[in-house]
C-alpha cells in the first residue's frame, strides 16, 4: 500500500486537509489484510459477505471478525456518503447545464 498522504492527495480537497496530520502507515496493515483475503468476486460485491465468508477472511487476515464488520461497515457508510454527494452534485450540474443553453458559444445539448 502506498503513502496514504500521496493517495489522499489525489482526492480534490483531502490532501490539503491532511497536509498536517502524521498518519502512520502501518495503521492500514490490518485493512489491507482484509482487503486482500478477500476474493475479488467479494471486493466488487461484498453484499455477498455472509458469516462464513467474513469468518475465513478474519481467518486469513489475521484479524478477527469484528474487525471485518467494522471496515464493511465503514465501506457501506462511505458508499452511501458519496452517493448522496455525488446525486447531488450531477443534479446541479444538470441544472447548470440547462441554464447554459441560451448562451452564445455554448454547444446544444
Amino acid at each position: 500500500m502506498g503513502n496514504l498522504k500521496d493517495l489522499a492527495s489525489m482526492i480534490p480537497g483531502v490532501g490539503k486537509a491532511i497536509k498536517d496530520v502524521d498518519i502512520d502507515d502501518d495503521a492500514f496493515k490490518g485493512v489491507e489484510a482484509i482487503i486482500k483475503s478477500m476474493t475479488p468476486k467479494e471486493r466488487t460485491n461484498p453484499d455477498i459477505l455472509n458469516n462464513s465468508r467474513r469468518q475465513r477472511i478474519a481467518k486469513g487476515s489475521g484479524t478477527n471478525i469484528q474487525e471485518v464488520n467494522k471496515l464493511i461497515k465503514q465501506f457501506e457508510q462511505t458508499r452511501k456518503m458519496m452517493k448522496m454527494v455525488t446525486g447531488t452534485n450531477m443534479a446541479k450540474m444538470a441544472g447548470m447545464m440547462g441554464k447554459m443553453k441560451g448562451m452564445p458559444g455554448m454547444p446544444k445539448f
